[in-house]
């Protein structure tokens, strides 16, 4: 998997695609919740559940199906009052690609059994054939060791730079938005 940190960069990047007053912190957190919330499936390790089970680590949680639903319910429970209106779709869709890009990243890691992005249907684990991104430690004592250090020197090459490159891109196209 990526990183915590690279994870949630994804996410703050992409919520910079909103005009400024969309901008709250509350959509940053949500778009951040999003984007963590497939690794909630290693808490399968504590109660064996294997890796390469439907709710192992990587299966369901990690896709498109569970990203479109978790993007729909954050936006139903957070955005009630603009659920079914352009801003509301538009919500969802945001919500559902901060959480479908956490399986992407994962699938563009050096380890692991690969990703379910189509679960429940196919239960079958992928990676892309480009993986330039350190698999980072599960374990935060082994994340904050030499190797912990490769995931962030290889997140700030592979995420950082595109993130930041992106997030520069909308500033300029928000800023030219804005003359007259």
């Amino acid at each position: 998997m990526a990183s915590i940190f690279g994870h949630a960069f994804v996410a703050v990047a992409l919520g910079k695609s909103f005009s400024k007053p969309q901008q709250t912190s509350e959509l940053f957190l949500l778009a951040v919740l999003c984007a963590v919330i497939p690794d909630a499936d290693v808490i399968g390790f504590y109660f064996d559940i294997s890796y390469g089970s439907f709710w192992g680590h990587r299966g369901f949680s990690h896709s498109f199906v569970f990203a479109l639903f978790f993007g729909v319910l954050i936006a139903f429970i957070f955005y009630k009052q603009h659920f079914l209106s352009k801003k509301g779709i538009l919500l969802m869709f945001f919500f559902f690609l901060c959480t479908a890009s956490h399986s992407i990243l994962d699938a563009m890691t050096t380890g692991g059994k690969g990703v379910a992005f189509f679960s429940p249907f196919n239960d079958t684990r992928y990676f892309f054939s480009w993986r330039p991104i350190k698999v980072s430690p599960i374990c935060i004592a082994r994340f904050f060791s030499e190797r912990g250090l490769k995931v962030i020197f290889s997140e700030l090459i592979w995420i950082g730079i595109p993130g930041t490159i992106y997030i520069l891109i909308t500033f300029l196209i928000q800023k030219n938005r804005k003359k007259p």
